[in-house]
């Protein structure tokens, strides 16, 4: 039998210098320092920036359950000339939203009726439930809403209204419930 011949050691290779030098100058980098540094700091808070806005929170709400009662029109409202049946949404929503059935008391008086204002509100919606009323809103000029017609009236509109039909309801949706109407002159 044949002796094997031990296998020979491969030397290991040393770096070269240039190698080393590399490896060296990247562990030395200050580029690398600065990545390194960066991702580990906290972010600095500017001076002169507003801070972000604290999301506020909404009062709590609840159900509320309306069903129709002719007893429920009461003429306790903003207008005079009209009827109101509150839905129970102010008090369910603590404020933020108010919302009634108007019914406006024919026949239309536009000597009564017809007063130029606005209301100081984020957001009003009308909606015809029944019969028509003619209105007109500053920048749209009279419009007549029929029975299925909606409305928006953008913060403090100047608007009035001009004639309704004897069995006008309205469903009215205002924010916030609580406002302010300011009547002008025309």
């Amino acid at each position: 039998m044949a002796k094997k011949k031990p296998a020979k050691k491969q030397p290991t290779r040393k770096p070269t210098a240039r190698a080393a030098a590399r490896t060296a100058a990247r562990k030395k980098s200050p580029a690398r320092k600065v990545a390194a540094k960066s991702s580990a700091r906290k972010p600095l808070k500017s001076k002169g920036r507003t801070p972000a806005p604290v999301k506020r929170t909404r009062p709590k709400q609840r159900i509320a359950i309306s069903h129709h009662r002719d007893e429920d029109f009461k003429a306790d409202g903003l207008r005079t000339y009209a009827h109101y049946r509150d839905l129970g949404v102010a008090a369910a929503s603590n404020g933020l939203v108010q919302a009634h059935v108007i019914r406006l008391i024919g026949p239309c008086n536009p000597a009564e009726v017809s007063k130029l204002h606005f209301h100081d509100v984020d957001f009003q919606m009308v909606y015809v439930l029944k019969g028509w009323v003619k209105t007109y809103m500053e920048g749209q000029g009279e419009t007549l809403m029929q029975q299925g017609s909606a409305w928006t009236q953008p913060p403090k509109i100047k608007h009035l209204i001009m004639d309704y039909s004897d069995d006008v309801e309205l469903l009215e949706v205002i924010l916030p419930a609580e406002f302010k109407t300011v009547e002008l002159s025309m």
